[in-house]
């Protein structure tokens, strides 16, 4: 008798502060399409609302963290997972995770250490604010010509990775922490490959303060390519 093909184990970890009104849907979606898989949905939360309470019941590991910023939070959730193949993702809903089996085979089978997915499109309209797409550009832009990285968005928060790369670097940055993926898996020597994906109106308040993140972007961006210090509360 042949034996049975092991199934894929993956991770999906989110984030997580006063988002009950999308983390059901979320977790339905995550299941529905990762259904083919040995899932785990890991979350740190920092909520005041129900977010944790449902996504417990929905059968999500939950670890609780005092607000200290979303990358902070990612960091966390990352170190945490304990399956083959890392996805993450925000809970607002505006991420799509039909993409969740193409990523994975990219990863599992096709050869990528990391998948970044880029929101960056030419169908992309209202769901992202005309000054937030010229700046996410912009940091891209930067990244390409600095670090000689073909992607084109580095402020996304969907990625896909072996645990290897989750877990394999020393993450050190907080509001400026997809940048740092991007830029430190490249420079560790992983194979990194971008795709696009459509991105969506996010259910729940916007809650990134989007002068402290830009600045943290450019430092996080100079830092890498030139040797720069900056205090680490500033990335």
């Amino acid at each position: 008798m042949a034996p049975v093909p092991q199934r894929i184990k993956v991770s999906v970890v989110m984030p997580s502060m006063n988002e009950e009104k999308a983390i059901g849907p979320m977790i339905e979606q995550i299941r529905k399409n990762a259904a083919d898989f040995d899932l785990e949905i890991v979350l740190v939360d920092s909520s005041k609302d129900n977010t944790p309470e449902i996504a417990r019941s929905m059968g999500a590991v939950v670890l609780q963290q005092p607000p200290r910023g979303h990358g902070v939070a990612l960091r966390e959730a990352i170190r945490s997972a304990a399956h083959d193949v890392v996805i993450t993702s925000d809970c607002d809903n505006t991420y799509p995770m039909e993409f969740i089996p193409r990523l994975v085979r990219m990863v599992a089978e096709e050869g990528c250490d990391i998948v970044s997915c880029n929101r960056l499109t030419r169908e992309l309209g209202q769901e992202m604010p005309a000054a937030n797409r010229l700046a996410n550009w912009a940091f891209a832009f930067m990244v390409r010509h600095l670090y000689g990285i073909p992607v084109h968005d580095v402020t996304t928060g969907m990625f896909c990775m072996r645990r290897q790369v989750a877990q394999g670097i020393d993450w050190e940055t907080n509001y400026s922490f997809p940048a740092e993926i991007v830029i430190r898996s490249h420079l560790a020597g992983f194979k990194l490959r971008e795709v696009d994906i459509p991105y969506r109106l996010r259910i729940g308040e916007v809650t990134l303060n989007r002068w402290r993140s830009g600045k943290a972007y450019l430092r996080c961006i100079f830092k890498y390519k030139f040797g720069l210090k900056f205090a680490s509360q500033l990335l």
